[in-house]
């Protein structure tokens, strides 16, 4: 891929990506080193070519295996909830999907661990991180919930998916004053911010609503 196909030409060019900026400050978020972030990072690599078009618009796109890139608007929210309380040295993600998310907190923290269930979608990922030259996020193939205990504890957890309830084997992975996001229900979704406050308590806040595939269990090859 050619740097003409990075920096993107037409639908993909960067009055497209400063438009949708422009819609991510409009909906309220105010971290601008986010928001350089997303407007710098080709989100148009991370979907098919013939949805190339569609990647600066403000919403979910397909994926393949019944999975989507997340909307701008999520990847830009709950990494800003992430980021809120401060630099973070070690993150987990939940569902590498495409590699967009992935992409975007590799160049805001010191590490993301990431893993995903669905094998062919994160070898796809791993390219597209090489390809950007990010070498700082590590990928598993394996099942989301269960998260990366090895790698633990993490200052923040972000997952992409959305469970019935959280689970608590990413609670337990949470360090001290880290962070987790995370969507929670099935048709109707809230997304949740959750502080581990001490050893055995964390404080909940519900930011807002949202809309996620849901998060399941095994692994596919």
């Amino acid at each position: 891929m050619t740097d003409l196909n990075l920096e993107g030409i037409g639908m993909t060019s960067r009055r497209t990506r400063d438009r949708l900026i422009a819609r991510l400050r409009e909906q309220g978020i105010k971290d601008e080193t986010v928001l350089d972030v997303v407007r710098d990072t080709p989100r148009h690599i991370f979907i098919d070519e013939a949805l190339a078009h569609r990647a600066y618009e403000d919403t979910a796109l397909p994926i393949g295996y019944n999975q989507t890139i997340s909307q701008p608007y999520s990847v830009a929210r709950m990494t800003e909830l992430l980021l809120a309380a401060g630099p973070l040295t070690s993150v987990l993600e939940v569902g590498t999907g495409s590699g967009y998310q992935t992409s975007v907190l590799a160049q805001l923290v010191g590490n993301v661990f990431s893993v995903e269930r669905i094998k062919p979608l994160q070898d796809k990922a791993r390219k597209r991180l090489q390809l950007l030259k990010l070498h700082n996020a590590q990928l598993m193939h394996t099942d989301g919930g269960m998260g990366w205990p090895s790698k633990a504890p993490f200052e923040g957890i972000m997952v992409t998916a959305a469970p019935e309830e959280v689970p608590a084997e990413l609670m337990n992975q949470l360090a001290i004053n880290g962070r987790l996001i995370i969507p929670v229900g099935g048709r109707s979704q809230e997304l949740k911010l959750i502080i581990r406050t001490s050893e055995d308590s964390f404080t909940t806040e519900v930011v807002e609503g949202a809309k996620f595939v849901p998060l399941l269990s095994g692994t596919v090859r």
